[in-house]
């Protein structure tokens, strides 16, 4: 995989509502009525990650959780990040419909 510019990155977030690129990353965050609620979130997203084989980094602070997805060993976005972010919002648009 390839780096992508941070211009071709900007371009492709237009249409994914809520995701930043930050540092080499794409990032959002997502709040939760109650910290169960962000758990089957991450349960929901860690099966969309194993499905693409492309894993973000995931942290927890009880409702908030938040996504960071980098390919590590090209040190920035590629476009396996943007597929596995448009994933993610595909599924989030389907489940809330």
């Amino acid at each position: 995989m390839t780096r992508l510019s941070e211009l071709h990155i900007k371009g492709r977030l237009k249409g994914l509502h809520g995701w930043k690129y930050r540092n080499n990353f794409l990032t959002k965050a997502f709040e939760f009525k109650t910290f169960m609620a962000g758990i089957r979130f991450v349960n929901d997203i860690a099966a969309i990650a194993e499905r693409l084989d492309h894993h973000p980094d995931i942290h927890i602070r009880w409702t908030t959780i938040k996504l960071s997805v980098q390919s590590h060993d090209e040190g920035g976005v590629t476009s396996r990040d943007v597929r596995l972010v448009t994933e993610i919002e595909k599924f989030l648009h389907r489940k809330t419909g």
